[in-house]
């Protein structure tokens, strides 16, 4: 069965909907509080919301993961690696009342280490595996499908890193060219060649 990559982002945020036939996987879960914007992108795409299986979050800032509780409490299971769970709270320090954020529950996740990644993401039909990307922020993970798709969130364009965090960055950029990668799908911007400079 042939694998689809849909955008199904708001506010200038990409989140990325990957299926095969109807079993699903979310990456990046929204905006705190604007479920009703996630549900209206699905219905433009004629996807059901309960057909979503996973929801991954490549990191734990409120416009990638901000959503994820109301996301879980619609029935979408949430997929966190190991190196994540302990970025998870400290989201809410980010957070406005205004923006009714919902805390992410912790003890019905599904919990796996970057190992498990591929096996579990075969359960869904999706060849491919989580890696860790440090850079943007120490919990970033990407996903790389073995077609060479990979949604970085928002780990740093090479052209853009700082001399603070150059050898971070380029270092999970290695691994992801090392890994296969050719296209990115990022958190922000639109989908590019993996050396692809900006603003070509």
């Amino acid at each position: 069965m042939p694998l689809t990559i849909m955008n199904v982002g708001y506010r200038s945020t990409n989140y990325w909907l990957i299926s095969v036939g109807r079993a699903r996987l979310l990456v990046d879960l929204g905006w705190p509080g604007r479920m009703g914007e996630f549900q209206a992108s699905l219905r433009r795409v004629d996807v059901p919301l309960s057909e979503i299986r996973y929801g991954l979050a490549t990191h734990y800032h409120i416009d990638h993961a901000g959503c994820a509780q109301e996301l879980k409490r619609a029935g979408v299971s949430l997929l966190v690696l190991d190196i994540q769970v302990a970025a998870m709270p400290l989201m809410k320090r980010h957070t406005k009342p205004q923006d009714n954020y919902l805390d992410i529950t912790t003890h019905d996740n599904r919990v796996i280490t970057f190992a498990e990644s591929r096996p579990l993401l075969r359960q869904i039909g999706i060849d491919g595996e989580i890696l860790h990307t440090p850079g943007h922020s120490d919990d970033s993970v990407s996903l790389l499908l073995d077609n060479g798709a990979v949604f970085t969130g928002d780990l740093t364009h090479p052209a853009m890193v700082s001399e603070d965090d150059a050898a971070v960055v380029m270092a999970s950029w290695r691994l992801l060219r090392e890994r296969g990668a050719t296209m990115i799908y990022p958190g922000h911007g639109p989908v590019r060649m993996i050396d692809t400079p900006l603003g070509d």
